[in-house]
């Protein structure tokens, strides 16, 4: 390993970039290639965990308590919350509105519990907060108490999956590659080839994506795998670390009937695999109403029931007076049953008495989580160990084979995203020939000098528009991806940008050189095969240096749309200063850095040395311009080199790199922390009650002596409302 002094360092960036912003450029091109290539090793956290672990580079991925895990092997982990109240104040704190209400609940392995409710309920509020994934904010207060396993903890120790309603892939890659690349990502300890596609091969088998694992995921361009494939293909990208507990965000939002029945069949197997499985769902058809274990009812935020699903909820409903009716579903009896009628104000006003009612009667009259079973010993013993609060940080691989896989992943992606690339070319093909046209066959006459400086300008343009709408159009969408997988820690971000830079250089070149092939012999611009070669490399190295600006722009802002309206209004502003509209030496002094800066100036200024370098122009006055020198030093072109330009424009390139690595870095997802709630809003400790075994649900892991009760009496119905009394919640508001 060699070190370099300070002194020799200096010299090298002086080398370089030269003075003033070139050596700042410069300075962080290399700080961002040292932080990019040097990596932290394995990492011992803390007894006390640290306050914003998605932060800290060093704690980037799942951590591992103990041994590593066994891909396929489950972890049974128990969710118990109480009192968990999230509120939402505007921006001068004067209006608060409670997103959740003291809401108390269960989720246990082997069974599916769905969240149900109206629109606005606070169904995905819920989910988010249980999962970890509630997006932080000043304006939102969030408390309450969390237990796994009966102690209490966060998601952080153990693997959990989060199924979003968006499905977000790369298009171009099919489904057996995407799982493929995912389990290379995440289980780097499957070494054996034969063995990872064996793994694969059964997610496939299990998930039911056998028939469609070759062909490609698609999107909206190019057609693909159904929305209820797609919606599968999530949940076996999420299940490729085993995880324990899988949160999943209205599920069948989007599909048809059947698709949302398969998806939540799927659900229904991985709970009986062992996985706990906690979904949101808004109104579901009455065959997948019946594969809910529990179901938890919320009505503005409210808790208006818990407990075991199918026809206790009815049961319970009927007490009140609200009885299903025969044959209808009774998700829709629950749903209209907690919903509020908006058409008249009688009906507002008598929808809001009943559910105000209902609620009431469900936190004192019943004060009961209606659920088959309390935690038992034999669940908590075989998973507590591995819930230790000392967690060895074990990376997701080398660092080279994660950039290896990732330049894999981006070249398909790239090389196989046939109608972006066909519309590209033919983009490049008709530009140039409409520019070929207006300045076709361009003499050597005074007037020539102004025609050809304008051709050069809206080349370099024209380059810069290209390249920036395309990747600003494609990149905020990949963020998301690359996000989800980074919180995961399946890679880190230098590998990732990286391969990304270098899977792009073959595609994104192309276009320049069809531009610069058509366009150059149309307007007779400078003959010479070296003359042709450096046009095309200078509009090539700026094409880069744009759609490394769009990666910034697409860091920087939320959405597609924020970004194609950023994106451009930028580049106007490197536009006005690119060397043709304003003189450089007319610049007024407070905007005299943005031409140094501006992508477009420096391709204007090369293409311009080499198109006027060595020409001669008809001239019949002593005024008139006699060479291309003198044409430069008209327009203060003079004085510099095509080298210092590249160099300037490569600059530009590593600064929009370093900026977009800096900006993903610091604009990662934080999420809201729970707080304990004040001591006299805190449910007590629920009561148990000895086990009864006509209460055990048939999903329910139980301690071995209590297994051999339950298969003695093989006879088991569902209790009554009364008899159900797993533990007591004493004083719940």
């Amino acid at each position: 390993m060699v070190v370099f002094g300070g002194k020799k360092v200096g010299q090298v960036v002086t080398g370089l970039g030269g003075n003033g912003i070139g050596q700042v450029l410069i300075a962080v091109a290399a700080a961002f290639l040292l932080r990019l290539f040097s990596g932290p090793g394995p990492a011992l956290l803390p007894d006390t965990e640290p306050e914003d672990r998605e932060d800290n580079e060093e704690f980037d991925g799942d951590g591992d308590a103990g041994e590593a895990p066994v891909p396929g092997k489950v972890l049974p982990v128990t969710i118990r919350w109480r009192s968990i109240t999230c509120s939402l104040s505007d921006k001068s704190s004067t209006l608060v509105r409670f997103l959740l209400q003291n809401v108390s609940g269960e989720a246990k392995p082997g069974r599916l519990l769905a969240i149900m409710g109206p629109s606005g309920s606070g169904k995905t509020t819920l989910l988010n907060v249980l999962s970890g994934q509630l997006t932080a904010s000043p304006r939102v207060h969030l408390s309450g108490l969390l237990e796994v396993n009966g102690k209490p903890s966060s998601n952080k120790a153990y693997k959990f999956a989060y199924v979003r309603q968006e499905d977000l892939f790369f298009s171009q890659l099919t489904v057996r590659e995407t799982l493929s690349l995912a389990a290379e990502l995440q289980l780097p300890e499957i070494s054996s080839v034969e063995e990872r596609d064996e793994y694969v091969n059964n997610l496939l088998f299990k998930l039911g994506l056998v028939n469609c694992a070759d062909f490609r995921v698609g999107d909206a361009k190019v057609r693909g795998i159904s929305g209820g494939e797609k919606k599968r293909l999530s949940l076996a990208c999420e299940l490729i670390a085993s995880p324990s507990v899988i949160f999943a965000d209205e599920p069948t939002t989007g599909l048809d009937a059947f698709q949302a029945e398969k998806v939540m069949e799927t659900l229904q197997n991985l709970a009986l695999d062992g996985h706990t499985v906690i979904c949101s769902i808004h109104q579901p058809r009455g065959s997948v109403y019946g594969k809910f274990d529990d179901i938890v009812l919320l009505t503005d935020g409210a808790l208006v029931y818990a407990g075991p699903a199918h026809e206790e909820p009815l049961k319970y409903f009927s007490k009140f007076g609200h009885h299903c009716p025969d044959h209808v579903n009774p998700a829709e009896f629950l749903a209209d049953l907690i919903s509020i009628d908006y058409s008249s104000a009688e009906g507002v006003s008598s929808s809001q008495k009943r559910i105000d009612g209902l609620v009431e009667s469900f936190s004192q009259q019943s004060s009961t989580i209606l659920y088959a079973t309390p935690i038992t010993k034999w669940e908590i013993s075989k998973s507590s160990p591995k819930l230790s609060k000392k967690i060895v940080i074990k990376r997701k691989g080398g660092w080279w084979r994660q950039f290896w896989l990732l330049l894999k992943r981006a070249w398909m992606q790239a090389s196989r995203d046939g109608p972006t690339n066909k519309v590209r070319a033919r983009m490049s093909i008709a530009s140039a020939i409409i520019f070929g046209s207006v300045f076709w066959r361009m003499t050597r006459s005074q007037t020539s000098i102004q025609d050809r400086m304008g051709l050069l300008q809206v080349t370099a343009i024209n380059t810069a528009m290209a390249a920036l709408t395309k990747t600003v159009g494609v990149f905020p969408k990949e963020r998301a991806i690359v996000e989800r997988e980074r919180a995961k820690g399946s890679y880190k971000l230098g590998p990732y940008l990286l391969s990304k830079l270098l899977a792009e250089i073959p595609v994104g070149a192309a276009f320049p050189l069809i531009f610069g092939a058509v366009l150059y012999p149309m307007a007779r611009l400078h003959p010479g095969l070296p003359r042709f070669g450096k046009f095309c490399g200078i509009v090539t190295v700026e094409s880069f240096a744009a759609s490394a600006m769009g990666l910034t722009v697409g860091a920087m802002v939320p959405t597609t749309e924020a970004a194609m309206a950023v994106g451009p209004s930028l580049m106007t502003v490197f536009l006005v200063f690119g060397g043709y509209y304003v003189n450089a030496d007319n610049t007024p002094i407070i905007f005299r850095w943005i031409p140094r800066v501006s992508l477009i100036r420096w391709a204007f200024q090369g293409l311009c040395i080499n198109e006027f370098s060595g020409l001669q122009f008809d001239h019949q006055n002593a005024f008139d311009i006699q060479s291309g020198e003198q044409a430069l030093e008209r327009f203060s072109l003079g004085g510099s080199s095509i080298k210092e330009t590249v160099i300037a424009q490569s600059r530009i390139l590593l600064f929009w790199y370093c900026t977009t690595y800096l900006l993903l870095k610091k604009n990662r997802p934080k999420y809201q922390r729970l707080e304990l709630p004040p001591p006299d809003q805190i449910q007590p400790e629920p009561q148990l009650e000895p086990l009864d075994t006509e209460l055990v649900g048939k999903n329910s892991p139980l301690e071995p002596s209590l297994l051999k009760q339950v298969k003695s009496n093989p006879k088991l119905e569902s209790p009554s409302i009364d008899q159900v009394r797993p533990f007591i919640l004493e004083g719940a508001k």
